[in-house]
Protein backbone atom coordinates (compact mmCIF):
# COMPACT_ATOMS: atom_id res chain seq x y z
CA UNK A 1 0.00 0.00 0.00
CA UNK A 2 2.97 2.87 1.32
CA UNK A 3 4.58 1.33 -1.97
CA UNK A 4 1.46 1.98 -4.20
CA UNK A 5 1.57 5.32 -2.37
CA UNK A 6 5.03 6.27 -3.16
CA UNK A 7 4.73 5.87 -6.42
CA UNK A 8 1.68 7.67 -7.39
CA UNK A 9 3.42 10.99 -5.61
CA UNK A 10 6.36 10.01 -7.79
CA UNK A 11 4.52 9.81 -10.68
CA UNK A 12 1.98 13.23 -9.71
CA UNK A 13 5.79 14.60 -9.25
CA UNK A 14 7.53 13.93 -12.44
CA UNK A 15 4.25 14.82 -14.02
CA UNK A 16 4.32 18.90 -12.57
CA UNK A 17 8.22 19.41 -13.70
CA UNK A 18 7.57 17.68 -17.20
CA UNK A 19 4.44 20.06 -17.28
CA UNK A 20 6.78 22.85 -16.31
CA UNK A 21 9.20 21.66 -18.14
CA UNK A 22 6.83 21.59 -21.23
CA UNK A 23 5.34 25.68 -20.69
CA UNK A 24 9.31 26.69 -20.15
CA UNK A 25 10.11 25.90 -23.21
CA UNK A 26 6.96 27.26 -24.82
CA UNK A 27 7.88 30.43 -23.07
CA UNK A 28 11.69 30.77 -24.29
CA UNK A 29 10.56 29.77 -28.14
CA UNK A 30 7.94 32.25 -27.90
CA UNK A 31 9.27 34.87 -26.45
CA UNK A 32 11.85 35.67 -29.26
CA UNK A 33 13.68 39.24 -28.48
CA UNK A 34 11.13 40.56 -25.34
CA UNK A 35 13.20 40.83 -22.43
CA UNK A 36 12.29 37.73 -20.02
CA UNK A 37 10.64 39.52 -17.19
CA UNK A 38 8.06 41.28 -19.85
CA UNK A 39 7.50 37.76 -21.21
CA UNK A 40 7.32 36.10 -17.80
CA UNK A 41 3.78 37.92 -17.43
CA UNK A 42 2.32 37.67 -19.59
CA UNK A 43 2.80 33.71 -19.71
CA UNK A 44 1.99 33.30 -16.18
CA UNK A 45 -1.24 35.35 -16.88
CA UNK A 46 -2.38 32.91 -19.36
CA UNK A 47 -1.94 30.18 -17.23
CA UNK A 48 -3.77 31.91 -14.25
CA UNK A 49 -6.54 32.47 -16.76
CA UNK A 50 -5.98 28.89 -17.65
CA UNK A 51 -7.12 27.83 -14.15
CA UNK A 52 -9.43 29.86 -12.95
CA UNK A 53 -11.11 28.97 -16.04
CA UNK A 54 -11.02 25.28 -16.31
CA UNK A 55 -12.01 25.54 -12.03
CA UNK A 56 -14.73 27.26 -12.81
CA UNK A 57 -15.98 25.63 -16.07
CA UNK A 58 -16.16 22.26 -14.15
CA UNK A 59 -17.59 23.80 -11.10
CA UNK A 60 -20.60 24.77 -13.29
CA UNK A 61 -21.13 21.94 -15.21
CA UNK A 62 -21.38 19.85 -12.39
CA UNK A 63 -23.79 22.36 -10.64
CA UNK A 64 -25.72 22.25 -13.66
CA UNK A 65 -25.74 18.44 -14.00
CA UNK A 66 -28.45 17.03 -16.23
CA UNK A 67 -29.29 20.91 -17.23
CA UNK A 68 -26.02 20.96 -19.05
CA UNK A 69 -26.72 21.16 -23.00
CA UNK A 70 -25.01 18.28 -25.02
CA UNK A 71 -23.54 19.81 -27.60
CA UNK A 72 -23.52 17.46 -31.50
CA UNK A 73 -20.05 16.43 -32.63
CA UNK A 74 -17.51 18.97 -33.72
CA UNK A 75 -19.12 22.00 -31.91
CA UNK A 76 -16.45 23.82 -30.99
CA UNK A 77 -18.60 26.00 -28.28
CA UNK A 78 -18.68 25.22 -24.58
CA UNK A 79 -21.29 23.55 -22.81
CA UNK A 80 -21.86 26.49 -20.57
CA UNK A 81 -21.94 29.13 -22.72
CA UNK A 82 -24.72 27.45 -24.64
CA UNK A 83 -26.86 27.44 -21.52
CA UNK A 84 -26.15 30.77 -20.73
CA UNK A 85 -27.57 31.62 -24.13
CA UNK A 86 -30.56 29.58 -23.94
CA UNK A 87 -31.14 30.66 -20.05
CA UNK A 88 -30.87 34.58 -20.20
CA UNK A 89 -33.18 34.50 -17.14
CA UNK A 90 -31.22 32.05 -14.82
CA UNK A 91 -27.97 33.57 -15.39
CA UNK A 92 -27.94 36.44 -11.98
CA UNK A 93 -29.17 33.40 -9.69
CA UNK A 94 -26.63 30.70 -11.30
CA UNK A 95 -23.94 33.26 -10.83
CA UNK A 96 -25.17 33.94 -7.25
CA UNK A 97 -24.98 30.19 -6.42
CA UNK A 98 -21.68 29.70 -8.10
CA UNK A 99 -20.07 32.50 -5.60
CA UNK A 100 -21.17 30.93 -2.58
CA UNK A 101 -19.60 27.53 -4.38
CA UNK A 102 -16.36 28.90 -5.76
CA UNK A 103 -15.99 32.05 -4.76
CA UNK A 104 -15.78 33.99 -8.37
CA UNK A 105 -17.56 34.12 -11.47
CA UNK A 106 -16.42 33.97 -14.97
CA UNK A 107 -18.71 34.69 -18.34
CA UNK A 108 -18.06 32.29 -20.83
CA UNK A 109 -16.40 34.59 -23.31
CA UNK A 110 -13.43 34.56 -21.07
CA UNK A 111 -13.52 31.81 -20.14
CA UNK A 112 -9.71 30.06 -21.66
CA UNK A 113 -11.66 27.52 -23.72
CA UNK A 114 -13.55 30.18 -25.50
CA UNK A 115 -10.26 32.37 -25.62
CA UNK A 116 -8.17 29.42 -26.70
CA UNK A 117 -10.74 28.73 -29.64
CA UNK A 118 -9.96 32.23 -30.58
CA UNK A 119 -6.70 31.96 -30.60
CA UNK A 120 -7.17 28.84 -32.91
CA UNK A 121 -9.20 30.38 -35.08
CA UNK A 122 -6.61 33.64 -35.37
CA UNK A 123 -10.15 35.57 -34.29
CA UNK A 124 -9.48 39.57 -35.00
CA UNK A 125 -11.04 40.34 -31.92
CA UNK A 126 -8.94 37.89 -29.28
CA UNK A 127 -7.02 40.81 -28.09
CA UNK A 128 -10.19 43.16 -26.80
CA UNK A 129 -11.58 39.62 -25.62
CA UNK A 130 -8.60 39.34 -23.35
CA UNK A 131 -9.12 43.14 -22.08
CA UNK A 132 -12.73 42.77 -21.12
CA UNK A 133 -12.08 39.83 -19.92
CA UNK A 134 -9.01 41.03 -17.91
CA UNK A 135 -11.21 43.75 -16.58
CA UNK A 136 -14.07 41.43 -15.83
CA UNK A 137 -11.52 39.14 -13.69
CA UNK A 138 -9.97 42.08 -11.75
CA UNK A 139 -13.74 44.43 -10.98
CA UNK A 140 -16.25 41.68 -10.97
CA UNK A 141 -15.31 37.84 -10.59
CA UNK A 142 -14.99 37.85 -6.98
CA UNK A 143 -16.64 39.41 -4.07
CA UNK A 144 -13.22 41.36 -3.28
CA UNK A 145 -11.83 43.47 -5.93
CA UNK A 146 -8.27 42.40 -7.07
CA UNK A 147 -8.01 45.82 -9.02
CA UNK A 148 -4.78 45.84 -10.66
CA UNK A 149 -4.52 41.90 -10.86
CA UNK A 150 -3.06 42.25 -14.72
CA UNK A 151 -1.69 46.01 -14.41
CA UNK A 152 1.18 45.16 -16.13
CA UNK A 153 -0.05 42.96 -18.19
CA UNK A 154 0.41 45.52 -21.45
CA UNK A 155 -1.89 44.45 -24.35
CA UNK A 156 -1.28 47.54 -26.13
CA UNK A 157 3.29 47.12 -25.76
CA UNK A 158 4.71 47.39 -28.74
CA UNK A 159 7.04 44.45 -27.88
CA UNK A 160 3.75 42.20 -29.04
CA UNK A 161 3.50 44.18 -32.17
CA UNK A 162 4.09 47.48 -34.15
CA UNK A 163 0.23 47.49 -35.04
CA UNK A 164 -3.53 45.98 -33.42
CA UNK A 165 -3.56 42.75 -35.91
CA UNK A 166 0.21 42.29 -35.46
CA UNK A 167 -0.38 42.09 -31.98
CA UNK A 168 -3.61 40.37 -31.75
CA UNK A 169 -1.84 37.36 -34.12
CA UNK A 170 1.31 37.23 -31.89
CA UNK A 171 -1.24 36.76 -28.87
CA UNK A 172 -2.92 34.10 -30.94
CA UNK A 173 -0.17 32.41 -31.91
CA UNK A 174 1.15 32.19 -27.72
CA UNK A 175 -2.25 30.82 -26.59
CA UNK A 176 -2.17 28.38 -29.05
CA UNK A 177 1.03 27.22 -28.01
CA UNK A 178 0.14 27.51 -24.21
CA UNK A 179 -3.34 25.77 -25.10
CA UNK A 180 -1.74 22.73 -27.01
CA UNK A 181 1.35 22.65 -24.53
CA UNK A 182 -1.18 22.33 -21.39
CA UNK A 183 -3.66 19.88 -22.58
CA UNK A 184 -1.95 16.62 -22.25
CA UNK A 185 -1.76 17.59 -18.26
CA UNK A 186 -3.96 18.02 -15.57
CA UNK A 187 -5.53 21.24 -14.87
CA UNK A 188 -6.10 20.33 -10.92
CA UNK A 189 -4.78 23.45 -8.36
CA UNK A 190 -1.71 21.91 -7.42
CA UNK A 191 -0.34 20.61 -10.57
CA UNK A 192 -0.36 23.81 -12.65
CA UNK A 193 0.16 25.85 -9.41
CA UNK A 194 3.53 23.66 -9.15
CA UNK A 195 4.22 24.79 -12.84
CA UNK A 196 3.26 28.33 -11.87
CA UNK A 197 6.19 27.89 -9.54
CA UNK A 198 8.37 26.46 -11.48
CA UNK A 199 8.35 28.91 -14.21
CA UNK A 200 8.59 31.55 -11.17
CA UNK A 201 12.29 30.08 -10.44
CA UNK A 202 12.89 29.67 -14.69
CA UNK A 203 12.38 32.66 -14.90
CA UNK A 204 14.25 34.05 -11.65
CA UNK A 205 17.21 32.03 -12.79
CA UNK A 206 16.90 33.77 -16.31
CA UNK A 207 16.95 37.26 -14.85
CA UNK A 208 19.97 36.91 -11.98
CA UNK A 209 20.50 39.76 -9.71
CA UNK A 210 16.70 40.75 -10.07
CA UNK A 211 15.26 37.97 -8.92
CA UNK A 212 16.06 38.73 -5.41
CA UNK A 213 12.95 40.65 -5.52
CA UNK A 214 10.49 38.04 -6.07
CA UNK A 215 11.89 34.28 -5.24
CA UNK A 216 13.09 32.53 -2.66
CA UNK A 217 14.86 29.42 -3.48
CA UNK A 218 12.43 26.02 -3.00
CA UNK A 219 15.17 24.16 -0.90
CA UNK A 220 15.52 27.05 1.48
CA UNK A 221 12.08 27.92 1.67
CA UNK A 222 11.73 24.21 3.06
CA UNK A 223 13.78 25.10 6.17
CA UNK A 224 11.65 28.32 6.65
CA UNK A 225 8.52 26.48 6.15
CA UNK A 226 9.37 23.46 8.19
CA UNK A 227 10.83 25.74 11.68
CA UNK A 228 7.72 27.83 11.62
CA UNK A 229 5.53 24.71 11.75
CA UNK A 230 6.78 23.13 14.46
CA UNK A 231 5.60 23.99 18.34
CA UNK A 232 7.19 26.87 19.07
CA UNK A 233 8.14 26.43 22.86
CA UNK A 234 9.80 22.52 22.35
CA UNK A 235 9.89 21.56 18.64
CA UNK A 236 10.43 18.06 19.56
CA UNK A 237 6.84 17.74 20.40
CA UNK A 238 6.32 18.11 16.56
CA UNK A 239 4.27 19.91 14.18
CA UNK A 240 1.30 21.77 15.79
CA UNK A 241 -2.16 21.22 14.32
CA UNK A 242 -3.24 24.40 13.43
CA UNK A 243 -1.58 28.24 12.45
CA UNK A 244 -4.39 30.73 13.27
CA UNK A 245 -2.34 32.89 10.58
CA UNK A 246 1.08 33.20 8.95
CA UNK A 247 2.56 36.12 7.59
CA UNK A 248 5.73 37.46 5.31
CA UNK A 249 6.31 41.21 5.37
CA UNK A 250 8.19 40.61 1.87
CA UNK A 251 6.42 38.19 0.21
CA UNK A 252 7.70 38.61 -3.30
CA UNK A 253 5.36 36.28 -5.58
CA UNK A 254 4.27 34.56 -2.08
CA UNK A 255 5.74 31.37 -2.96
CA UNK A 256 7.40 31.20 0.89
CA UNK A 257 3.72 31.67 2.33
CA UNK A 258 2.37 28.72 -0.13
CA UNK A 259 4.97 26.10 1.37
CA UNK A 260 4.14 27.04 4.77
CA UNK A 261 0.50 26.34 3.90
CA UNK A 262 1.74 23.12 1.98
CA UNK A 263 4.07 21.85 4.62
CA UNK A 264 1.24 21.96 7.45
CA UNK A 265 -1.50 20.51 5.41
CA UNK A 266 0.88 18.01 4.44
CA UNK A 267 1.33 17.10 8.07
CA UNK A 268 -2.35 16.91 8.67
CA UNK A 269 -2.86 20.41 9.66
CA UNK A 270 -4.89 23.34 9.34
CA UNK A 271 -4.23 26.91 8.49
CA UNK A 272 -6.07 30.09 9.19
CA UNK A 273 -5.27 33.31 6.78
CA UNK A 274 -1.88 33.87 4.76
CA UNK A 275 -1.11 37.63 5.03
CA UNK A 276 1.32 39.20 2.63
CA UNK A 277 2.57 42.44 1.87
CA UNK A 278 4.65 42.96 -0.64
CA UNK A 279 6.54 46.81 -2.40
CA UNK A 280 6.74 45.80 -6.36
CA UNK A 281 3.58 46.02 -8.17
CA UNK A 282 4.63 43.09 -10.42
CA UNK A 283 5.41 40.58 -7.67
CA UNK A 284 2.33 41.74 -5.64
CA UNK A 285 0.55 41.14 -8.85
CA UNK A 286 1.84 37.14 -9.03
CA UNK A 287 1.81 36.80 -5.24
CA UNK A 288 -2.33 37.07 -5.87
CA UNK A 289 -2.10 35.31 -8.85
CA UNK A 290 -0.38 32.52 -7.02
CA UNK A 291 -2.51 32.22 -4.12
CA UNK A 292 -5.55 31.86 -6.21
CA UNK A 293 -3.92 29.39 -8.97
CA UNK A 294 -2.96 27.46 -5.83
CA UNK A 295 -6.86 26.81 -4.71
CA UNK A 296 -6.47 29.55 -1.91
CA UNK A 297 -10.23 30.96 -1.81
CA UNK A 298 -9.95 35.09 -1.84
CA UNK A 299 -11.54 35.22 1.92
CA UNK A 300 -8.34 33.09 2.75
CA UNK A 301 -5.45 35.64 2.02
CA UNK A 302 -4.80 39.06 2.18
CA UNK A 303 -2.02 40.53 0.37
CA UNK A 304 -1.12 44.16 0.58
CA UNK A 305 0.25 46.38 -1.85
CA UNK A 306 3.12 48.68 -0.06
CA UNK A 307 6.04 49.42 2.18
CA UNK A 308 7.07 47.66 4.78
CA UNK A 309 9.65 49.96 6.67
CA UNK A 310 7.10 52.39 6.87
CA UNK A 311 4.42 50.22 8.03
CA UNK A 312 1.61 51.65 5.32
CA UNK A 313 -0.94 48.49 5.64
CA UNK A 314 -3.66 50.22 7.61
CA UNK A 315 -4.37 46.60 8.86
CA UNK A 316 -1.19 46.98 11.33
CA UNK A 317 -0.38 50.12 11.52
CA UNK A 318 -4.39 51.34 12.59
CA UNK A 319 -4.76 48.96 15.13
CA UNK A 320 -4.90 50.00 19.15
CA UNK A 321 -2.24 48.35 21.38
CA UNK A 322 -5.05 46.94 22.57
CA UNK A 323 -5.89 44.99 19.36
CA UNK A 324 -2.57 44.76 17.58
CA UNK A 325 -2.79 41.86 15.09
CA UNK A 326 -0.05 39.27 15.51
CA UNK A 327 0.87 35.89 13.49
CA UNK A 328 1.49 32.66 14.62
CA UNK A 329 4.21 31.88 11.96
CA UNK A 330 6.58 34.95 10.21
CA UNK A 331 9.06 34.27 6.96
CA UNK A 332 10.55 36.67 5.22
CA UNK A 333 13.53 36.77 2.84
CA UNK A 334 13.61 40.68 2.49
CA UNK A 335 16.21 42.53 0.37
CA UNK A 336 19.51 42.11 1.72
CA UNK A 337 21.18 45.63 2.86
CA UNK A 338 18.82 48.01 1.88
CA UNK A 339 19.64 51.58 2.22
CA UNK A 340 16.70 53.41 3.64
CA UNK A 341 15.80 56.50 5.27
CA UNK A 342 14.26 56.56 8.85
CA UNK A 343 12.72 59.72 9.97
CA UNK A 344 13.51 60.95 13.48
CA UNK A 345 9.90 59.86 14.66
CA UNK A 346 10.26 56.57 13.68
CA UNK A 347 12.66 56.20 17.09
CA UNK A 348 9.46 56.45 18.85
CA UNK A 349 7.30 53.57 16.48
CA UNK A 350 6.10 50.66 18.67
CA UNK A 351 8.21 48.37 16.03
CA UNK A 352 11.20 50.48 16.84
CA UNK A 353 11.28 51.80 19.99
CA UNK A 354 13.19 49.45 22.40
CA UNK A 355 15.66 48.65 20.35
CA UNK A 356 16.79 51.77 18.11
CA UNK A 357 16.86 52.25 14.56
CA UNK A 358 18.65 50.62 11.95
CA UNK A 359 21.90 51.75 9.86
CA UNK A 360 20.91 54.11 6.69
CA UNK A 361 23.37 51.96 4.80
CA UNK A 362 21.23 48.83 6.19
CA UNK A 363 17.71 48.04 6.88
CA UNK A 364 18.32 44.51 7.85
CA UNK A 365 17.37 44.63 11.13
CA UNK A 366 14.35 47.15 10.45
CA UNK A 367 12.96 44.13 8.78
CA UNK A 368 13.71 41.83 11.47
CA UNK A 369 11.99 44.00 13.76
CA UNK A 370 9.27 45.12 11.87
CA UNK A 371 7.82 40.94 12.10
CA UNK A 372 9.05 40.39 15.28
CA UNK A 373 6.51 42.87 16.38
CA UNK A 374 3.80 41.21 14.82
CA UNK A 375 4.66 37.89 16.22
CA UNK A 376 2.72 36.21 18.68
CA UNK A 377 3.65 35.17 22.24
CA UNK A 378 3.12 31.06 21.05
CA UNK A 379 4.58 31.79 17.56
CA UNK A 380 7.97 31.60 15.55
CA UNK A 381 10.02 33.78 13.34
CA UNK A 382 12.38 32.56 10.61
CA UNK A 383 14.06 35.15 8.22
CA UNK A 384 16.95 35.04 6.01
CA UNK A 385 19.71 37.59 6.36
CA UNK A 386 22.77 38.53 5.21
CA UNK A 387 25.66 37.36 7.65
CA UNK A 388 26.71 40.85 8.47
CA UNK A 389 23.76 41.06 11.18
CA UNK A 390 25.29 38.92 13.59
CA UNK A 391 28.61 41.07 13.30
CA UNK A 392 28.69 44.59 12.59
CA UNK A 393 29.03 47.19 15.36
CA UNK A 394 27.23 50.34 16.42
CA UNK A 395 22.97 50.54 16.19
CA UNK A 396 23.41 47.15 14.70
CA UNK A 397 24.98 45.81 17.78
CA UNK A 398 22.57 47.29 20.29
CA UNK A 399 19.61 45.89 18.52
CA UNK A 400 21.05 42.23 18.64
CA UNK A 401 22.26 42.46 22.31
CA UNK A 402 18.88 43.71 23.59
CA UNK A 403 17.36 40.84 21.83
CA UNK A 404 19.92 38.34 22.82
CA UNK A 405 19.86 39.35 26.87
CA UNK A 406 15.82 39.31 26.12
CA UNK A 407 16.09 35.66 25.48
CA UNK A 408 14.63 36.28 21.54
CA UNK A 409 16.81 34.41 19.47
CA UNK A 410 16.54 31.00 19.48
CA UNK A 411 18.27 29.55 16.85
CA UNK A 412 21.32 30.94 14.20
CA UNK A 413 21.92 28.44 10.90
CA UNK A 414 24.18 29.54 8.49
CA UNK A 415 23.70 28.23 5.00
CA UNK A 416 26.10 27.95 2.24
CA UNK A 417 27.33 30.24 -0.10
CA UNK A 418 25.46 30.73 -3.61
CA UNK A 419 22.16 29.70 -3.04
CA UNK A 420 20.78 33.00 -4.49
CA UNK A 421 19.57 34.04 -7.88
CA UNK A 422 20.41 37.35 -6.45
CA UNK A 423 23.85 36.93 -4.61
CA UNK A 424 26.35 34.64 -4.34
CA UNK A 425 27.29 36.01 -0.30
CA UNK A 426 26.78 33.29 2.49
CA UNK A 427 23.62 33.94 4.12
CA UNK A 428 21.82 33.00 7.41
CA UNK A 429 18.56 32.54 8.86
CA UNK A 430 17.81 33.61 12.33
CA UNK A 431 14.86 31.76 14.48
CA UNK A 432 13.29 34.11 17.12
CA UNK A 433 10.74 33.67 19.23
CA UNK A 434 8.13 36.25 22.09
CA UNK A 435 8.43 33.58 24.54
CA UNK A 436 11.04 30.71 24.14
CA UNK A 437 12.08 27.70 26.58
CA UNK A 438 15.81 27.39 26.68
CA UNK A 439 18.50 29.98 28.02
CA UNK A 440 20.41 29.09 25.10
CA UNK A 441 21.46 29.89 21.17
CA UNK A 442 21.65 27.08 19.05
CA UNK A 443 24.05 27.62 16.62
CA UNK A 444 24.24 25.19 13.09
CA UNK A 445 27.10 25.31 10.75
CA UNK A 446 25.34 24.07 7.15
CA UNK A 447 27.97 25.96 4.89
CA UNK A 448 29.32 22.77 3.89
CA UNK A 449 26.17 20.92 3.26
CA UNK A 450 25.32 21.62 -0.37
CA UNK A 451 25.53 20.13 -4.27
CA UNK A 452 27.98 22.17 -6.42
CA UNK A 453 25.78 22.92 -9.73
CA UNK A 454 26.99 25.31 -12.71
CA UNK A 455 25.79 28.63 -11.75
CA UNK A 456 24.29 27.88 -8.02
CA UNK A 457 24.73 25.43 -5.52
CA UNK A 458 21.47 23.35 -4.08
CA UNK A 459 20.09 22.45 -1.02
CA UNK A 460 19.24 18.17 -1.29
CA UNK A 461 16.49 17.04 0.48
CA UNK A 462 19.00 15.16 3.26
CA UNK A 463 20.47 18.44 3.77
CA UNK A 464 17.01 20.28 4.41
CA UNK A 465 16.35 17.10 7.21
CA UNK A 466 19.35 16.94 8.61
CA UNK A 467 19.17 20.86 9.41
CA UNK A 468 15.53 20.84 10.59
CA UNK A 469 16.04 17.62 12.49
CA UNK A 470 18.64 19.23 14.33
CA UNK A 471 16.77 22.45 14.60
CA UNK A 472 13.80 20.39 16.36
CA UNK A 473 16.04 18.20 18.74
CA UNK A 474 18.24 20.53 19.50
CA UNK A 475 21.22 18.13 18.82
CA UNK A 476 24.95 18.77 19.55
CA UNK A 477 27.21 17.33 16.86
CA UNK A 478 31.20 18.32 16.16
CA UNK A 479 31.80 20.77 13.99
CA UNK A 480 28.04 21.25 12.40
CA UNK A 481 25.64 22.18 16.06
CA UNK A 482 26.15 23.41 19.38
CA UNK A 483 24.08 24.99 21.65
CA UNK A 484 25.71 28.39 23.17
CA UNK A 485 25.13 29.61 26.73
CA UNK A 486 24.65 33.02 27.25
CA UNK A 487 27.52 33.57 29.23
CA UNK A 488 30.13 32.46 26.21
CA UNK A 489 27.90 34.62 23.66
CA UNK A 490 28.31 37.85 26.42
CA UNK A 491 31.90 36.92 26.41
CA UNK A 492 32.06 37.66 23.10
CA UNK A 493 30.60 41.16 23.08
CA UNK A 494 27.15 39.52 21.58
CA UNK A 495 28.72 38.59 18.28
CA UNK A 496 27.02 36.48 16.34
CA UNK A 497 29.58 35.41 14.23
CA UNK A 498 28.79 31.74 13.37
CA UNK A 499 32.73 30.37 13.35
CA UNK A 500 33.69 31.61 16.60
CA UNK A 501 30.91 29.18 17.83
CA UNK A 502 31.16 25.37 15.31
CA UNK A 503 33.69 25.73 12.70
CA UNK A 504 34.06 23.54 10.16
CA UNK A 505 37.51 23.56 10.21
CA UNK A 506 39.17 19.61 10.90
CA UNK A 507 41.71 20.15 13.35
CA UNK A 508 45.34 19.30 12.65
CA UNK A 509 46.28 15.60 13.82
CA UNK A 510 48.46 15.69 16.95
CA UNK A 511 52.05 14.97 16.79
CA UNK A 512 54.12 12.62 18.61
CA UNK A 513 57.58 14.53 18.80
CA UNK A 514 58.97 11.30 20.46
CA UNK A 515 58.13 9.30 17.30
CA UNK A 516 59.43 12.02 15.04
CA UNK A 517 62.11 12.63 17.06
CA UNK A 518 62.98 8.63 16.78
CA UNK A 519 62.52 8.75 13.10
CA UNK A 520 64.76 11.31 12.30
CA UNK A 521 67.26 9.82 14.40
CA UNK A 522 67.06 6.61 12.47
CA UNK A 523 67.05 8.60 9.15
CA UNK A 524 70.13 10.14 9.95
CA UNK A 525 71.70 6.94 10.61
CA UNK A 526 70.83 5.59 7.67
CA UNK A 527 72.84 8.83 5.86
CA UNK A 528 75.56 8.20 7.96
CA UNK A 529 75.92 4.50 6.78
CA UNK A 530 75.47 5.71 3.39
CA UNK A 531 77.97 8.16 3.06
CA UNK A 532 80.54 6.05 4.83
CA UNK A 533 80.15 3.14 2.39
CA UNK A 534 80.52 5.79 -0.64
CA UNK A 535 83.62 7.11 1.05
CA UNK A 536 85.11 3.84 1.50
CA UNK A 537 84.64 3.46 -2.91
CA UNK A 538 85.71 7.28 -3.43
CA UNK A 539 89.02 6.36 -0.94
CA UNK A 540 89.75 3.44 -3.73
CA UNK A 541 89.27 5.42 -6.61
CA UNK A 542 91.88 7.88 -4.73
CA UNK A 543 89.27 11.08 -4.31
CA UNK A 544 88.73 12.93 -1.50
CA UNK A 545 85.78 12.00 0.47
CA UNK A 546 82.09 13.40 1.25
CA UNK A 547 82.20 15.82 4.54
Amino acid sequence: MEKGKNNAQLSTVNAQFNLGKTLWKIADELRGSMNADDFRDYMLSFLFLRYLSDNYEQAALRELGNDCPTLPEGDRRSPLAVWYEQNPGDIEAFEAHMRRKVHYVIKPEYLWSNIAEMARTQHPDLLQTLEKGFKFIEEESFESTFRGLFSEINLSSEKLGKTYDARNKKLCNIIQKIHEGISQFSTDADMLGDAYEYLIGQFAAGSGKKAGEFYTPQRVSDILSEIVILDSQDPARGKKNKLESVYDFACGSGSLLLNVRKKITEAGGTIGKIYGQEKNITTYNLARMNMLLHGVKDTEFEIFHGDTLTNDWPLLRDAGPGNKITFDAIVANPPFSLKWSPTEAMGEDPRFKNYGLAPKSAADFAFLLHGFHYLSDEGTMAIILPHGVLFRGNAEKQIRTKLLKDGHIDTVIGLPANLFYSTGIPVCIIVLKKCKKFDDVLFINASELYEKGKRQNTLLPEHIRKIVDTYRERKEEERFSRRVSMEEIEENDYNLNITRYVSTAEPEPEVDLRQVHQALTEVEQKIKAARDKHNEYLKELGLPPLS
